[in-house]
């Protein structure tokens, strides 16, 4: 069952009601993290378009005031993701944070301040190699997008995104692979990053140092897997958490986890309200 429009938010499972009940009994001890595209943002040919759902920002917003901490975690850049979502300014954002490259980057809405890892060795062997493949393999057209940690190979404008995205996870994985690389595959899109650090991992960093008496996740895609595996784990040492999951068409390993299956990033902002409504 999708939640929807009026509908009372009622996870399908134990764990998840459970920490609805904790979450309303003890909102500022809450950390909420939402993915960014798929999640907030719709998913779009171009992902230099892809911005928020016209009523996302301000559902973070008034989400700010009650609870704890709520945080982006995000594959992008963090200073890109908080430039598209708009995310520096709006009144009530202040204490947000940005999480991006999966966690080699954060952002603090108090200082406007970015702070990141340094990228591999490797990267630089990677960007120079993915012209030539992607030639060899008959898919030059397909976009590359460099987001400084990590390089990304899109190719969901071609004319057979599946075909282009099957001939592509496993050479960009030997390529990734042979320089020390990880290859994180999502929706027609596979990225090239430094291993080591994921969601799941920026998630529980996030909830150690923020004394998190509870944690709500929100994602879509593959990449989401870690944190959706994360709050497992931590359910398991007696943490609060809820799942809830960005469905779609193009990926369902999330929607077979999660306590809470919404339509899309309209369906995001549904959820955000009906947790204000309860709160």
């Amino acid at each position: 069952m999708r939640f929807t429009d009026g509908m009372p938010i009622e996870p399908t499972t134990v764990a998840g009601r459970q920490a609805l009940r904790s979450i309303v009994n003890d909102p500022a001890g809450c950390l909420a993290g939402f993915d960014y595209d798929g999640t907030l943002a719709p998913i779009v040919d171009d992902p230099a378009e892809a911005v928020p759902h016209a009523d996302a920002v301000d559902a973070l917003r008034r989400l700010s005031q009650l609870l704890g901490t709520v945080a982006i975690v995000t594959g992008r850049p963090a200073r890109t993701a908080v430039e598209l979502g708009g995310f520096a300014g709006p009144d009530g954002l202040s204490d947000l944070l940005v999480v991006g490259h999966y966690g080699m980057e954060r952002w603090d809405a108090a200082t406007d301040s970015v702070s990141a890892a340094e990228a591999p060795a490797g990267l630089d062997r990677v960007r120079s190699a993915l012209p030539g493949l992607l030639a060899a393999k008959d898919l030059a057209d397909a976009a590359i997008e460099d987001k400084g940690l990590s390089v990304a190979v899109h190719v969901r404008r071609l004319p057979n995104p599946q075909a282009a995205y099957d001939a592509l996870v496993g050479p960009l994985t030997e390529l990734a692979e042979s320089n020390g690389l990880a290859a994180e595959p999502g929706r027609f899109v596979v990225e090239l990053r430094p291993p080591g650090m994921d969601k799941g991992e920026a998630l529980r960093s996030m909830v150690r140092e923020r004394a998190a008496t509870s944690v709500i996740f929100v994602g879509d895609d593959l990449g989401d897997l870690a944190a959706f595996e994360a709050v497992d784990q931590m359910r398991a040492d007696g943490l609060a958490g809820l799942l809830v999951c960005s469905g779609s068409d193009e990926v369902t390993a999330l929607a077979e986890r999660a306590d809470l299956v919404v339509d899309g990033p309209a369906g995001v902002v549904r959820f955000v309200n009906g947790l204000l409504a309860e709160l």
